[in-house]
């Protein structure tokens, strides 16, 4: 065995230490507790944490198309098929297609639950974030997290993913237009 200053058990564990992992580490602990909490609410609703992602990114940017929508919630259009398919059996939202590309509408029913469940997922969120950081700590927070963002979209072109636009990037949360 090696000492901690030195060879390969000192490394793994100066690794815990270094303040990128840390912050990783804290940031996935942080989403998982926010979206256990946000899921037990929208169970009211039968609704997944995936579904809801779906139906507030609609809802905020109707007519976006099913690929941008796939960029922008980071998952695979297998994924993001599979979504839209029980939400437009659900009676929420239609994919009308468009030329070689089909465009998603929230129906009469998918705007009401819209209108019904985001303002309360919103308010959960905002008091989660409130009961530990002032606005202005809030708003540091959002900027370095959208620069982080920004250069990891960037290093996917690196490796040959296409990473999303800047219209179709969400910055972490849904904008209404």
């Amino acid at each position: 065995m090696t000492t901690r200053e030195g060879g390969a058990a000192g490394s793994r564990r100066r690794g815990l230490r270094r303040p990128g992992v840390l912050a990783w580490l804290h940031l996935m602990r942080l989403a998982n507790r926010t979206e256990r909490g946000g899921a037990e609410r929208l169970r009211q609703w039968s609704l997944s944490m995936a579904q809801f992602d779906v139906l507030a990114h609609v809802g905020a940017r109707e007519g976006i198309t099913q690929s941008a929508l796939a960029d922008r919630l980071v998952v695979t259009q297998g994924n993001i098929t599979q979504l839209l398919d029980k939400l437009e059996r659900r009676g929420l939202l239609v994919r009308r297609p468009e030329g070689r590309t089909n465009c998603l509408y929230l129906t009469e029913e998918g705007r009401r639950l819209f209108e019904e469940v985001t303002p309360g997922q919103e308010d959960l969120h905002a008091a989660q974030m409130a009961a530990g950081l002032e606005a202005e700590e809030q708003l540091a927070l959002l900027r370095l997290l959208s620069k982080l963002d920004s250069a990891q979209r960037g290093n996917m072109a690196c490796t040959g993913h296409e990473p999303p636009t800047g219209a179709d990037h969400a910055e972490g949360a849904v904008e209404r237009e």
